[in-house]
């Protein structure tokens, strides 16, 4: 490709955003408050001191700053007249994702979010095998995720400015039930510790209930544990017909387990280490998406569903009531 990306941003997502980028080919020019010189030393990147001067010289955005600067950053791109690629969350409301998404639209631009879990083999397997009919209907979906907590990062801590384990890590579940499972119209939540003044405990765990309009419950759960634990991330999908189950701790890969000799019988899908970076799948979709190509899996529009979850969580927590979502807004 031989677009000139704007990358926003040079934390920790940024590595792998870089990787991607230059694997395609594109132009990187890099502006951030701090580590952009670094970033572009260490892979060869051109680093921009302000952002208008970034504005002015790129084709479209990549913003992987923290969550609550997003919605400012992408405001001034769209302002500038280009396209936007931004890290999950869209924004820590859905009424500023709205009003992102409004804005694009407004200005003939586009802006996707970054819900790379879309682009991993074993979900995008997952999808595909629930859309054809291969489990029959699902009746009862599973998705978990579990990560070292990012309490030293500090940011992560303030729920204002994170949206706590829900909007920071949960939002990649909550956007895998909706998109395999179908539209939620109930949501309940509860969260063990509680948060305390908008601070969020170092190791906490958050359990979700999502009741889909087709019927299906999905199980979502997110912790974030003591220092050092590992990732893991996987799902159990119960359908009429069959289960579906994976997890990232497992060398097994993704497993399709079809009742009755179902057409094709099991189906092993190797581990995604034998696959591109998913992150390399999603850039090069988005980038193909944004030069007139076809759509991508995920649009402004999922992006904006999932921060309504997220936020219907938070309701939930704070209530001890389940949210009736098919008056929410979520999924417009």
């Amino acid at each position: 490709m031989s677009e000139t990306v704007g990358l926003i941003g040079a934390g920790n997502i940024a590595h792998v955003h870089v990787a991607a980028w230059k694997a395609l080919g594109a132009r990187v020019l890099v502006h951030s408050h701090a580590g952009a010189p670094e970033l572009a030393a260490q892979y060869g990147l051109e680093a921009v001191d302000s952002l208008d001067e970034l504005l002015d010289a790129v084709d479209f955005v990549d913003i992987v700053t923290p969550s609550a600067t997003h919605k400012e950053i992408a405001l001034a791109a769209i302002k500038a007249g280009r396209d936007v690629i931004c890290e999950k969350p869209l924004t820590l409301t859905a009424a500023e994702s709205q009003e992102l998404s409004a804005a694009a639209a407004v200005a003939g631009l586009r802006i996707f979010p970054a819900h790379v879990v879309r682009f991993f083999p074993a979900y995008a397997a997952a999808y595909d095998a629930v859309r054809s009919g291969r489990i029959g209907e699902v009746a009862v979906a599973r998705f978990f995720r579990v990560a070292s907590s990012p309490a030293g990062a500090g940011w992560y801590r303030d729920v204002a400015r994170s949206g706590g384990v829900i909007m920071d890590l949960m939002v990649h579940d909550l956007d895998q039930a909706r998109w395999i499972c179908g539209e939620v119209t109930s949501l309940y939540a509860v969260q063990s510790p509680p948060n305390v003044d908008g601070i969020s405990p170092v190791n906490v765990a958050a359990h979700v209930t999502l009741t889909h309009a087709s019927g299906a419950i999905s199980q979502l759960r997110a912790t974030w544990g003591a220092t050092g634990t590992q990732f893991k991330s996987g799902f159990s999908i119960a359908g009429s017909a069959g289960v579906l189950e994976y997890s990232s701790a497992e060398d097994t890969g993704f497993q399709e387990e079809l009742q009755d000799g179902g057409s094709g019988g099991d189906l092993l899908i190797p581990s995604s280490t034998l696959y591109e970076s998913p992150y390399l799948t999603q850039l090069r979709e988005l980038a193909a998406a944004l030069r007139g190509g076809a759509e991508p899996r995920v649009l402004a529009a999922d992006g904006i569903a999932a921060v309504y979850l997220a936020e219907a969580a938070h309701e939930s927590m704070a209530t001890g009531r389940t949210i009736d979502m098919s008056t929410s807004g979520a999924g417009e």
